[in-house]
């Protein structure tokens, strides 16, 4: 890293200009010379390199390494067994050209790469870190690999920046351990964590599939750079707004916390104890689409609501055209509504547990969805399922259920107007001798009046009395036709269940 600071060790100084490079090369001196390892002549770095032995302390803070050069470094401190074995290593502010390989090297100290600069990939994969692993700053313009690695007693990686993947896959990590990275992608597939960790992201799209929590473990997205020294660390080439998660497959959620994670694209199916995932914060989940659409011939209204990103995938193979749902990428498998009803329960039930009632509610509906065109339920279950859909969007979605009900009531005023009342209501008359009474009540007779006359004022007023009393409060005691009291019947059968529907979607929606 170049600075117009003198750095904290003496420095080589090689290619100082007082004008333009007041400093020269930073690299720190070799022991017994006045010159970094990079700026040795041939003959003192190479009998520099034969004093060293596996498991010496090194400290080349500010040295610009070659590929060569630091093959030649390991080599010198690699073991019997073939092993690159250190101390406390100390490559603080190193720039690192071309691809840096630290594959497989033990530092059986403290390891220091603060500030350094890796032009190309960066390799640990296999590295083992006896004390700590000091990233904080470095900035990594390739991937960098440690998949594999160990890290035995290391408390923090990082704040580090990487334009390209940084890569933990199968990692170990045997201590509690915060990890703060801006990267372009992350990748923690197997990766192990013996004790709590934190993550803390920026840009990153994030891989946990089979990932082993054997304590809680907190990924959150970062909303500001992270600062070193008071400075915030450029993040060059990194432009995604959010951190994004895409696979939980394999990981066991209920030590599992994600705070201001984008989930829209996230793989839950496989995911152990889903129903015990917390979500805090501003979280995203992929969202089914809205609006008019056509289905075939007919056109079709979809509600937003929060869905899998399993259910957009089955639903775009399923359907010529994606029609606004997500398909799968190449290769990925497309699961089953049978499959998937299952995972939508679990959400379900994390949601009910963290009291977000809407959140569950929307899972409800995907779970019936699921259940309605799974292939292994009963064609009865399975027809009962759509009719409580068409009625109601099962329980879910109040104006479904009031236009029904508006529907039904409006078939049940023109019913009653048309045959329910009669022509005339029924006067009682009295016979029988002065002693004693007998009332006839006539049956009421249907209208004689065409059906237009039917239409009018004051038989819509009776009707829609009729309706209202059915519906809402207790039988309206009219005089009704046959026809009429058939209709009644069906009337506070049918429209009083509507209007429950009605009111237990709107509750659904505002319960807390």
């Amino acid at each position: 890293m170049t600075s117009s600071s003198p750095p904290s060790w003496p420095p080589c100084g090689h290619g100082a200009a007082p004008a333009t490079e007041p400093v020269g090369c930073r690299g720190r001196h070799v022991p017994g010379h006045t010159a970094c390892l990079a700026h040795l002549d041939e003959a003192d770095r190479n009998a520099y390199l034969s004093t060293l032995s596996p498991g010496a302390d090194i400290d080349h803070s500010g040295t610009p390494f070659t590929g060569e050069l630091l093959s030649s470094l390991l080599a010198a401190l690699t073991d019997s067994a073939g092993r690159p074995c250190l101390g406390v290593a100390q490559f603080n502010e190193v720039e690192f050209s071309g691809d840096a390989w630290f594959g497989g090297v033990k530092f059986s100290g403290d390891a220091w790469f603060n500030g350094a600069l890796f032009s190309g990939d960066a390799q640990f994969s296999g590295a083992l870190f006896g004390g700590g692993a000091h990233f904080g700053g470095a900035l990594f313009r390739g991937d960098a690999e440690f998949f594999g690695a160990v890290f035995e007693r290391t408390a923090a990686v990082g704040p580090l920046v990487c334009t390209g993947t940084l890569d933990l896959s199968e990692a170990v990590f045997g201590t509690a351990v915060t990890i703060e990275a801006a990267a372009s992608s992350l990748r923690c597939r197997r990766t192990r964590w013996s004790s709590t960790a934190a993550l803390r992201l920026r840009h990153a799209t994030v891989d946990l599939s089979d990932a082993v929590l054997q304590h809680p473990v907190t990924m959150a997205a970062r909303s500001r750079p992270f600062t070193v020294h008071a400075r915030e660390l450029d993040e060059p080439g990194l432009r995604s707004p959010r951190v994004r998660a895409v696979s939980l497959r394999g990981v066991d959620a209920a030590h599992l916390v994600l705070a201001d994670i984008d989930l829209a694209d996230c793989r839950f199916a496989g995911t152990i104890h889903l129903d015990q995932l917390r979500l805090e914060g501003l979280y995203l989940l992929a969202a089914a689409p809205s609006g008019l659409r056509r289905r075939g011939m007919w056109p079709v209204r979809w509600t937003a609501r929060r869905t899998l990103v399993e259910e957009h995938h089955w639903r775009a193979a399923r359907h010529d055209g994606a029609n606004g749902w997500n398909p799968a990428p190449v290769g990925e498998e497309i699961l089953s509504p049978a499959a998937l009803a299952p995972v939508y329960r679990q959400m379900r039930k994390a949601f009910e547990d963290g009291k977000h009632e809407p959140g569950a509610a929307d899972f409800y509906y995907g779970e019936m969805e699921m259940r309605r065109h799974a292939s292994d339920i009963p064609w009865s279950e399975r027809s009962l399922l759509a009719a409580y859909w068409v009625v109601s969007g099962y329980g879910l979605r109040a104006s479904r259920a009031l236009g029904w009900l508006l529907l039904a009531m409006t078939a049940t005023v023109l019913s009653m107007m048309l045959w329910g009342l009669p022509q005339d209501d029924p006067t009682p008359t009295g016979t029988g001798r002065s002693s004693t009474m007998t009332t006839n009540a006539p049956d009421a007779v249907n209208s004689y009046a065409s059906n237009g006359e039917r239409l009018s004022t004051e038989r819509f007023d009776r009707s829609l009395r009729v309706v209202i009393n059915s519906v809402v409060f207790r039988s309206s005691g009219q005089g009704l036709t046959t026809v009429g009291t058939y209709t009644e019947m069906a009337s506070r059968l049918t429209e009083p269940v509507l209007l429950g529907l009605a009111v237990l979607a709107i509750r659904s929606r505002v319960k807390r």
